[in-house]
């Protein structure tokens, strides 16, 4: 393997992330030179400094192997989240080393957990900056790879497989070149729609950017201590609620609805589960909530109850209650809200609803084949025969996404929390969702965790976002054939 083409690839992206930490200088400046003006200025040099470096002295190459092309893709996302801390570091106040690894690690994978108690104390320039990670971490884990993919030539199908699951990518029928322009166009779109639909809502501008890049990110970080909830408005919330939902649909459907192409939104099989067991939850909790006395009118146990459920299922982790209080019913919804996620090709993280709608595909045909020994039965989704392979791959990631759940609760276990922040803290960086229940709940932070808690959160938020088996090749390239 050329570790100095690998290099110069990754110092691509790491000049496209410096101009980001200068876009976020600028800010600083505009809000007349605040305390993150030098930290992002002096982040800005030295990321630019060292993405220079390999273009200088590493010549053009167009032809890859397959694990340049992994090594580009894994190793541009690994030093991103390095590079990230720099900001946080230079400016101090709560990040050490660790803290500054997690909260970069949160924000490029678009999780939205925290280790800040006080998230209002940072400059604008800094909490500009903390935004931007969230939306570029949203995007980032196809852009990363697409933005590359036409400069790579032959392994341009190889490096997509790592961002782009098998059954997301049924739902992209173009190619690079257009599925570039349909990602790009959709999500700064999006972004565009989302800023000024807050600032319709309420939000002053500020506000409204920095909480639309989280929003269509589905990343959940926030310039206020108590997320949504700060504002305590309704249209602001249904505004959240509206491009959550929108971002957490495969992008390539949301794309296709908008062209009035059949493969869309109304059409798709896996949409439609989607909506119908999201819409079907979030009923529930509100039920719950108001049956409970959690709240004393339907209105309010529906307000929260719809929002919740949305920004769990999406895995955004935006707040505006504390569910740690909720009854058992609503918090266990939630924990399974939590594991389902989004759908495949969109922002969201977890599971994805779709591998879970193969699951029960895969156990109805299981128990038709019990019934008819003798007879051929095939798994289809949208009417197309899937292959074994596929099938075979979902439910694969399915045991071993459990797995690894399992594990980290082992571990954070043994670091002496209690159960229910164990599992759910585990859940939740699996899932890039952000908030658990226990210590880490919807109004709480990771700040408190011990610093083995808060590596190996940061290790599953990397494995979650990069969909396992991308992480797992990076380091076991050297035994490839």
């Amino acid at each position: 393997m050329r570790l100095q083409v690998v290099f110069r690839y990754i110092g691509m992206v790491l000049l496209f992330e410096s101009a980001f930490m200068l876009i976020s200088a600028l800010v600083s400046y505009a809000n007349g030179i605040d305390g993150g003006f030098t930290p992002l200025l002096l982040s800005f040099l030295l990321t630019a400094l060292l993405g220079s470096f390999p273009l200088i002295f590493v010549g053009k190459s167009n032809r890859l192997s397959s694990k340049e092309s992994y090594a580009i893709v894994i190793g541009a996302w690994l030093t991103s989240c390095v590079v990230g801390t720099f900001p946080y570091l230079l400016w101090g106040g709560e990040f050490s080393f660790i803290n500054a690894w997690f909260e970069s690690v949160s924000g490029f994978t678009a999780s939205g957990a925290s280790i800040l108690n006080d998230i209002e104390a940072l400059p604008k320039g800094l909490l500009f900056w903390r935004q931007l990670t969230n939306w570029i971490g949203g995007v980032g884990v196809v852009m990363f790879t697409l933005v590359i993919m036409p400069m790579i030539g032959r392994s341009r199908m190889t490096v997509s497989n790592l961002e782009i699951s098998s059954m997301a990518r049924d739902n992209y029928r173009y190619t690079s070149s257009t599925i570039i322009k349909i990602l790009m166009g959709i999500y700064l779109g999006m972004t565009i729609a989302n800023t000024v639909a807050f600032k319709v809502a309420g939000m002053n501008w500020f506000d409204a950017v920095c909480h639309a890049f989280s929003n269509i990110a589905t990343g959940g970080f926030s310039t206020k201590n108590a997320s949504i909830g700060f504002y305590n408005n309704v249209w602001i919330e249904i505004v959240s609620i509206f491009f959550m939902f929108l971002s957490s649909l495969h992008l390539g459907i949301v794309y296709a609805t908008l062209v009035g192409r059949r493969n869309n939104v109304f059409r798709n099989e896996g949409t439609r589960f989607y909506i119908l067991i999201t819409l079907s939850l979030c009923l529930i909790l509100s039920l719950s909530l108001w049956s409970n006395g959690t709240y004393t009118t339907i209105g309010e146990s529906l307000r929260h109850g719809v929002f919740q459920g949305v920004s769990i299922v999406t895995s955004t982790g935006f707040a505006t209650a504390d569910t740690t209080i909720w009854p058992a019913l609503c918090i266990c919804i939630l924990i399974y809200m939590s594991i389902q996620g989004g759908m495949a090709g969109s922002t969201a993280g977890g599971l994805k609803s779709d591998r879970i709608l193969m699951a029960g595909k895969v156990i109805r045909a299981q128990l038709k084949q019990q019934q008819h020994p003798g007879a051929v039965i095939r798994i289809k989704s949208n009417g197309d025969v899937q292959e074994n392979s596929i099938v075979h791959f979902a439910i694969l990631y399915i045991v071993i996404y459990i797995f690894i759940i399992l594990l980290g609760t082992f571990i954070n276990a043994l670091c002496g929390l209690d159960t229910m922040t164990s599992f759910t803290a585990s859940v939740s960086s699996m899932g890039n969702i952000g908030p658990g229940f226990g210590t880490v709940g919807s109004l709480s932070n990771y700040s408190a965790m011990p610093i083995a808690v808060k590596s190996v959160s940061t290790l599953q938020m990397l494995l979650g976002r990069l969909e396992i088996f991308g992480l797992l090749h990076f380091f076991t390239m050297r035994w490839w054939v």
